[in-house]
């Protein structure tokens, strides 16, 4: 069936989503993005309390291919100020499941309403040294929506062709001395945007899982 679909497709992303290789999300977290650049770092962030947070990665389904969905967060937060983000917060009681809280928040952030976006799957968590425990929840988005971003969360939204991001070309290897440690991570340069952190932790993940 795989070789049917169109190649960076929403119908093709949503079918690689949910056979996914590379083992169970919930013990392989470690072998994948820049987690497996980080080794040392990542088994004292294990070892934390953690506060669980979750993040949608919406896929919008066009006919010409599939286009990621991305945020540049504001400069006047407190955490990531400025980075390039998916919509996504911390999970609340009240939410129930990582996907509630994620769908809650990209309501919030950017207005997408959850009547457009279909989850489908989620990746392993990704354990960033700020202090949360990030479940990416994988999606499929058909246009319609009205993007309007909250003035106080979200500066700017944007899309980049899923196909640029699957490219392992476009995956640049960088680090950097934080808190007396070395850490390696990846960027992707797209037009004005440097999408690096966290964010290119998890598309990364997502490249080896879904299309490696």
């Amino acid at each position: 069936m795989l070789a049917d679909l169109q190649p960076f497709s929403a119908a093709d992303f949503r079918h690689r989503a949910m056979n996914q290789s590379g083992g169970p999300v919930h013990t392989s977290w470690r072998d994948h993005g820049d987690h497996a650049l980080n080794t040392e770092t990542i088994r004292k962030i294990e070892g934390l309390s953690l506060r669980d947070a979750a993040v949608l990665v919406p896929v919008i389904d066009d006919p010409d291919g599939a286009k990621l969905l991305l945020t540049q967060r504001t400069q006047t937060l407190r955490k990531h100020s400025g980075q390039i983000a998916f919509p996504g917060g911390s999970i609340d009681p009240e939410d129930g499941s990582p996907e509630r809280a994620a769908l809650r928040e990209a309501e919030e952030e950017i207005n997408l309403s959850r009547s457009h976006v279909e989850t489908v799957a989620r990746l392993p968590d990704y354990y960033a040294a700020t202090g949360f425990r990030i479940t990416p929840v994988l999606s499929v988005v058909t246009r319609g929506f009205e993007v309007r971003p909250n003035p106080a969360e979200v500066e700017h939204v944007f899309e980049v062709p899923l196909a640029f991001l699957m490219d392992p070309a476009n995956h640049q290897r960088d680090s950097l001395h934080w808190q007396g440690v070395e850490r390696h991570f990846y960027r992707m340069p797209y037009g004005d945007w440097m999408i690096w952190g966290i964010t290119a932790g998890i598309i990364r993940t997502l490249y080896e899982r879904l299309y490696a």
